[in-house]
């Protein structure tokens, strides 16, 4: 079990750090064309606020149990992304951008699969 936490918090990671730094690094209007619509109605400085977030999350959910050092940060981190993904959905629930949503359930299922894991199946010594 602890092989498939990894895996997962690998591929997390890895998709929100990339995720993260391209909203970070290109503006709202150059991301458009491969985000959609849902850029217009969030503000500049919350889009990159979106970005910070997913960094950091991608970051939290590997580098506090991988050195060993506050690892109960790499659950929170997973809650974290959790709950960004909840605000995303909401989003496009919002907007009635429902095929969105298909790419937000299998990232909130695989945080939410790390933070039970790291809390509950194999809790942090």
């Amino acid at each position: 079990m602890n092989t498939a936490l990894w895996i997962v918090q690998g591929l997390l990671a890895a998709m929100f750090l990339m995720a993260g730094l391209m909203k970070l690094a290109k503006s709202k209007e150059e991301l458009k064309p491969k985000m959609g619509d849902w850029v217009d109605v969030v503000s500049t400085p919350g889009f990159k606020l979106i970005g910070l977030l997913e960094f950091l999350g991608a970051v939290g959910i590997v580098l506090p149990m991988a050195i060993d050092v506050l690892p109960i940060l790499t659950p929170v981190a997973a809650i974290g992304l959790v709950m960004t993904m909840l605000g995303a959905m909401g989003l496009h629930i919002q907007r009635k951008e429902y095929d969105a949503i298909k790419k937000n359930i299998p990232l909130l299922l695989l945080a939410l699969f790390v933070a039970v894991g790291r809390l509950i199946i194999i809790p942090i010594s």
